[in-house]
């Protein structure tokens, strides 16, 4: 029997269930120790609450309604932000729906799955993955059902019959890749997820070292950052700490995954592009290098790992342990490990036994927020986290070949443009206090990092969704459409804004080929301003998405241009 939309949303709420019982108990334990239960229960009325049960073993509605009262600035705004609660109260209006029989669209339902997702992975809880599989099975069989019952239009020629003719369509010059021109690409292929990589999972394009650096252009940031690393790990010279700060989506998680298939052990002359960075540091050949990879989001501070040979972690600094060297390094802190203690200089002895080492940090904040000023947590308690914090930086710096590599969410303080998607990445209260303390620490020692330029963005997008040019035609065409519109623009001065008549606007449109660079410009500028969209790898999702659409209708322009995005098609949309 077909599951129903209704049937998702049922799973997605028990799924929620799993993941927030323990957590919001936990919670309410740090502030109400051991009348936790008790005045859990004071934020409802006895009508509201029909349950003695222990909180943990709450339905969906229980913990998503008194998530939604007062005790939200009482226990959980310490830990989670204003995004968060927004996703609190989306889900509580979608429980009641959905107790009342009501009816849920397929936007309806994805709606739901990805909040649910989304509070989940705020939690570090592990239902997340399986609520955001559901979400994406159901995008595609919406997509399969739209792309089936949509009318396809060609697009007509935007320029005057006679450029037409001399122009040729983009579609004739370069060629998408395959899982773009054929619409079986997925928009969680454009998320880069360090984690995933760990694990041996997720697509080609993000876990296998060589396909990874096919489809990576190579900025200059990015290339400074693999040559220290290379330095760092191969002669003990170079930065020991590199701190990565951008604003949400701005290309830090690919960064660390260029580092971590740098030294996946693979020969660098496999490598594209690698070689040359070899050169530049002065050597042939790449050490063997012990990696550790910690994702805050993917780590729960409440729940201890037991690893395949039964060795049992409980905090970060273990898991960095286990990680370089299984139970054997593990064993070496293993009492800092059960006491939630800090294992202050054993960490360099670590390093320097099991290097060369590159150890990478992501989401740090997203695991320090959920910690308590009380040791309750297996994992230890928050001050106790940034001793650990500071002995770590100062250990990778003392050892003679350790590079640690740490992710932060760029803010420039309250009010600023990074405020509301750095509060996605951040949270709350606590979150904010994390995010500070880590940047004391962390700011004393690491080293300077920038993103991509808007240039490069053009070359990192179009890398990404198309082939190569091939060939001094291809070439050849590109540049007379360039040209073509360039003329275009300086002929009909006042019909068009004034950037498009600088000095060097060929150049952009050939840099940018075959896509507008208006279109990065607006996205990259106006768009990246909002809080949901993730800069490059937004760019990647929506722009996937016009050109298969482009691509099935047939679209036969010079240049893929602002008005003919095809704002009817539903990937799009």
């Amino acid at each position: 029997m077909a599951i129903t939309n209704r049937d998702r949303v049922g799973k997605a709420l028990d799924l929620l269930k799993e993941g927030l019982g323990p957590f919001v108990e936990r919670e309410f334990v740090r502030v109400h120790r051991k009348r936790a239960d008790e005045q859990a229960r004071l934020y409802f009325n006895d009508r509201q609450l029909r349950t003695d049960r222990p909180i943990r073993e709450w339905d969906a509605a229980a913990l998503l309604g008194l998530m939604s009262t007062r005790a939200w600035g009482d226990v959980f705004a310490q830990v989670l932000g204003h995004v968060e609660r927004s996703h609190v109260s989306e889900l509580r209006d979608a429980r009641n729906k959905w107790a009342h029989q009501e009816q849920f669209t397929g936007d309806d339902t994805e709606r739901a799955l990805d909040t649910a997702a989304r509070l989940l992975t705020a939690i570090s809880a592990e239902q997340a993955a399986e609520v955001a599989k559901m979400r994406q099975e159901l995008r595609l069989l919406v997509i399969d059902e739209q792309t089936r019952s949509a009318t396809r239009r060609a697009g007509g020629s935007l320029i005057e019959p006679a450029a037409a003719e001399s122009l040729k369509p983009w579609r004739e010059v370069v060629t998408p890749h395959v899982d773009v021109a054929s619409g079986g690409f997925q928009q969680a292929e454009f998320a880069a997820d360090l984690w995933q990589v760990h694990l041996n999972e997720g697509s080609d394009e993000y876990r296998d070292p060589v396909e990874f650096f096919r489809r990576t252009y190579p900025t200059e940031s990015l290339q400074k950052l693999l040559i220290g690393g290379i330095e760092r790990l191969t002669q003990g010279n170079g930065d020991p700490v590199v701190q990565l700060q951008t604003n949400f989506g701005g290309g830090k998680t690919h960064s660390m995954l260029a580092l971590y298939h740098l030294f996946s052990g693979v020969a660098p002359s496999s490598l594209p592009g690698i070689e040359s960075l070899l050169s530049e540091a002065g050597v042939t050949e790449l050490p063997r290098v012990r990696r550790a990879v910690l994702v805050g989001n993917k780590i729960s501070p409440g729940n201890p790992v037991t690893k395949s040979d039964g060795t049992v972690v409980r905090t970060l600094w273990g898991e960095i342990a286990w990680q370089l060297g299984g139970a054997e390094a593990f064993a070496r802190i293993a009492a800092d490990d059960e006491r939630a203690s800090n294992p202050g200089d054993r960490l360099r002895a670590l390093f320097n036994d099991y290097g060369p080492c590159l150890i990478l940090v992501d989401e740090w904040v997203a695991y320090a927020r959920q910690l308590h000023d009380e040791a309750d947590l297996p994992s230890g308690d928050f001050e106790t986290h940034f001793t650990f914090a500071q002995a770590l930086t100062e250990a990778a710096r003392s050892a003679d070949k350790c590079l640690l590599l740490i992710s932060l969410p760029a803010s420039d303080g309250p009010g600023s443009s990074h405020s509301q998607s750095e509060d996605i990445e951040v949270g709350g209260i606590r979150g904010r206090e994390a995010l500070q303390r880590l940047r004391n620490v962390i700011g004393r020692i690491e080293s300077a990092w920038r993103p991509a330029t808007a240039e490069e963005s053009f070359e990192i997008v179009r890398r990404r969704l198309f082939d190569e040019l091939s060939g001094d035609e291809q070439h050849r065409s590109r540049n007379l459409t360039a040209r073509a519109f360039s003329e275009l623009y300086n002929k009909e001065r006042d019909e068009f804004p004034l950037e498009c008549r600088a000095a060097d606007y060929e150049r952009r449109i050939q840099s940018a080929y075959p896509i507008h660079p208006e279109i990065f410009d607006r996205l990259y500028s106006d768009w990246s301003t909002l809080a949901n969209f993730q800069r490059t790898r937004g760019v990647l999702r929506l722009m996937a998405a016009v050109i298969h659409s482009l691509w099935e209708k047939g679209d036969r322009n010079p240049l893929i241009l602002p008005s003919t995005i095809p704002i009817d098609a539903a990937r799009v949309q």
